[in-house]
């Protein structure tokens, strides 16, 4: 996995450099880490989702490579941004069945509307959404830490290496963004 590792970033570097055969060669590392990550979101959604792993790794890559090459410094970085590209495509679909559900046009739902229609058996996604949005308005690192740690599955020294801060300081903001997170999701119930 480490030498995996070293090989991505070393492959973005060279995609930033220019290296037009490096995106061809990035690939096959990094699908298989895009399908573990596409997994593990899938896993929390409910049973019979019309989303399967595979279309969300496609739909998110489609996506990604409208990036430009510059747009990612390593393998963290680049996991960081197809985590948040997969998170908004799940909170898109999610919030597009509520509106389906509810027989009209989709309208944006407050924190308190989406955790009241959680007796709807909706996934959490769209009230965890909802608030890590709240929380990103009072402090936008600590947003990042929760969806870099949650929804990318990156480690706190990662995370530490994406963001620019000491790992102490990652553990403090995921420690406080996870109480404030639990504090407004429950308000709502």
């Amino acid at each position: 996995m480490e030498e995996s590792s070293q090989e991505i970033t070393q492959l973005l570097g060279a995609m930033r450099d220019g290296d037009t055969n490096a995106r061809e060669r990035l690939v096959p590392l990094l699908y298989p880490e895009l399908r573990r990550l596409a997994a593990y979101y899938m896993r929390r959604e409910q049973p019979g989702h019309t989303l399967q792993a595979t279309a969300l790794v496609h739909e998110a890559y489609l996506k990604l490579v409208a990036h430009p090459a510059d747009s990612w410094q390593n393998r963290a970085h680049f996991f960081a941004t197809a985590a948040q590209v997969m998170r908004r495509i799940l909170v898109d679909q999610a919030r597009a069945r509520k509106a389906e559900k509810r027989g009209g046009e989709m309208q944006p739902l407050a924190l308190d509307e989406a955790l009241a229609s959680a007796g709807e058996k909706e996934p959490d996604l769209v009230a965890l959404d909802d608030a890590l949005n709240a929380l990103q308005k009072i402090n936008v690192r600590q947003s990042r830490v929760v969806e870099l740690r949650f929804f990318a599955g990156l480690s706190i020294e990662e995370i530490a290496e994406v963001l620019g801060v000491s790992e102490v300081t990652v553990k403090r903001d995921w420690s406080v963004a996870r109480a404030w997170l639990h504090r407004e999701i429950r308000r709502g119930e």
